[in-house]
Formats: C-alpha cells, structure tokens, sequence
C-alpha cells in the first residue's frame, strides 16, 4: 500500500488480565496474571493500517510521564509518525482496564487522561499539514466531540474521504457525521446511535441521514454496508480463531483507512478490512494481532 492516512484518536495503556468469565454488576472474579499492552481506538488503528504498509500520521495527546514516552517509541517503531502527538504536562497518558473472557470476549473501562485534553487547536494546526497529499482521515470517538467534528469537517472540506468511528457511540457523533464521513459503527453503536435494534434498519436511518455510506460491523457475521441510492451489501466473515477481540473493530477501522486512502473502493475495502479483523483477533493484546501484508496476502490466498 501506498497511501497516506491521517488519523485522529485515542492514545492509551491497556492493562488486561483474563477471567473464565465476565464480573457482573458488584461482582468479583478473580483472574490470572496482569498484561500490559499499548491500546487507544486511534493508536490501535495507527498501527493496523501501518502494518499494511500505509503512510500513517497519528494526532492526539500523551502524558509527559513514562507511559507516554515508552507509548511514543513503540508506536514510531511500529511506523506511526507521532509528530501529531502532543505531549502534555500535568496530566495521565489514557489509560484502560480490561478483562477477557475464556471466549475472548472483554470488558473495558477507560480513564481518558490526556486524550480528553486534545483540543481543536492542535488538531485543525496538524490537520493543515497533515491533509495535503493524504488518502484517507480516520477519526476515532475517544476524544472531545469537538476536536472530532473539526476533525470531519476539515477533512471534507479538503475532498479527503473521511471514516469515522463512533465509539463510544453518543448523539454527538451524528452532527459529525452530517457532515458527509463514513460511519462504522459495530451493531451496538448502531442501535445506540438509531434506537432500531436492526442492523439493516439503524444502517439505513444512518445513511439516510448523513448521505453518506454506513458500514455495521457484526463479529462473526462480517458487515452490512450501505450506502444512499444502493441496495445494502452484506459481507461475510473471514474464519477466525478467537483469542481476545480487543481492538478487533480498531483493526478493522485501521485496514479499511489504509484500503481507501491506496485507492481501493468502498466494497473491497470492507472485505480486505474483514480478513484484518479476523487475524487480529488470534493474538492477546489489541495491537499484538494486528497482521502485517504479507500476512493478509498468505490469507487471502489460504
């Protein structure tokens, strides 16, 4: 791949430690031993599309502490270029607590830190340099809703096609949205975001609403994607042995920016994002699965 994506989101530390099962509400389960990762929708993204051989250009904001630093050199040694990243004293890199299941499946809660404290200003400064030449914006939800929609607008205004990811998914993303991005919600988001329970149906409203495509990620089902003026597409799911599907859908945001900023249409985009998803989630840790090329390749081939 040769195209350059610009991505806007979260930075953060994940801390992970599995259990036979999930804790309910006041409930203790007591799990193994305590994994740390790099996480954050926007790092992770930065790193999948990376790792498919994208030119990537990552913005958001770290703590001036140690996981800050040590977060920064293995991004930039994973091919991300951090110099969007700005680096702020007096607060916490963003940090995660996540239990995985013996299924795989995770809970996670989020202390935003110094994710919550990127503000328009740098974003619509990095954005200035960063849209020329660039193939693809990736905007991620875990930052202010602000900086988000500056984020789509400057990218649209500038003719970039522009993916953004609602998660977490809240009514401020759809003003966002309005402004013509391609929404990727999983089929939570989507009911969250269109009170339908139906993927087919919220995937609709949406794409009515914003008059742009709409892609609903379903897990094991693939994806639904529709768009305005088109019969909806379903897209099947690549096989996948499931160990942890943190950052499955990061996976999937990353390859699919990384597919239309190298040109590839909406369609085959989804479908190459699809087999990316699908490795990403064989490994523990939201960015440790996340494939290279070649490895995509010997799937697609398999």
């Amino acid at each position: 791949m040769t195209g350059h994506v610009v991505v806007l989101g979260a930075i953060n530390v994940d801390l992970v430690t599995r259990a036979a099962r999930l804790p309910g509400p006041g409930e203790t389960v007591v799990g193994g031993g305590l994994q740390r990762f790099g996480g954050g929708k926007g790092a992770n993204a930065a790193v999948a599309a990376a790792r498919l051989g994208a030119r990537v250009r990552l913005v958001g904001a770290v703590g001036a502490d140690d996981d800050g630093r040590r977060t920064l050199k293995d991004l930039a040694r994973d091919g991300v270029d951090v110099s969007g990243v700005a680096v702020l004293d007096d607060v916490a890199t963003g940090a995660a607590l996540i239990v995985v299941d013996a299924a795989g499946e995770n809970q996670i809660a989020v202390a935003a830190g110094a994710n919550d404290a990127v503000t328009v200003a740098h974003v619509s400064a990095t954005l200035e340099t960063a849209l020329p030449g660039a193939g693809c914006v990736l905007v991620s939800a875990e930052v202010p809703d602000a900086t988000v929609e500056a984020a789509v607008v400057a990218a649209v205004a500038a003719g970039v096609p522009c993916v953004l990811n609602p998660a977490p998914a809240r009514a401020a993303l759809l003003a966002a949205a309005d402004h013509g991005a391609v929404l990727t919600p999983n089929a939570g988001e989507a009911r969250d975001l269109t009170g339908h329970d139906d993927p087919l149906s919220a995937a609709r409203d949406l794409a009515a609403r914003t008059g742009a495509a709409v892609v609903v990620t379903l897990g094991g089902d693939g994806a639904l994607l529709c768009a305005p003026g088109e019969e909806p597409a379903r897209l099947p799911a690549r096989p996948a042995t499931v160990v942890d599907t943190t950052g499955a859908g990061d996976a999937f945001n990353g390859a699919l920016a990384a597919g239309l900023a190298d040109g590839r249409g909406l369609h085959e985009a989804v479908d190459r994002a699809l087999v990316v998803g699908a490795l990403a989630v064989g490994r523990a840790g939201a960015r440790e699965g996340m494939p290279t090329a070649d490895q995509v390749a010997r799937s697609v081939k398999g």
